[in-house]
């Protein structure tokens, strides 16, 4: 593989920190994973690509979504190096 190659392929992804609580970090067996997604992939669908490689049980109507710490909407495009957190209901008083 060429130089160039490398540095297309390196450019057509990203790497994005994402951290699960309750039981999401159940269902995906660790609170915290790396993973690789193509530029321009919006938080609603990397939930999306989450579900299908954990099973998640909650639809994204049931969560809140943060990067690097702050509040965000679905449709936002993450960007390399992200801090995603998805968030589910707590209970309490």
């Amino acid at each position: 593989m060429s130089t160039l190659e490398v540095a297309t392929n390196t450019a057509a992804t990203m790497n994005i920190n994402v951290l699960y609580f309750a039981s999401l970090a159940d269902e995906a067996n660790c609170q915290q994973e790396t993973v690789s997604v193509q530029q321009s992939t919006s938080l609603s669908q990397l939930y999306e690509q989450l579900t299908q490689k954990h099973r998640f049980s909650r639809p994204q109507s049931e969560l809140r979504v943060a990067v690097n710490d702050y509040f965000a909407n679905w449709t936002d495009q993450i960007n390399d190096g992200d801090s995603v957190v998805f968030i589910t209901p707590v209970a309490g008083g």
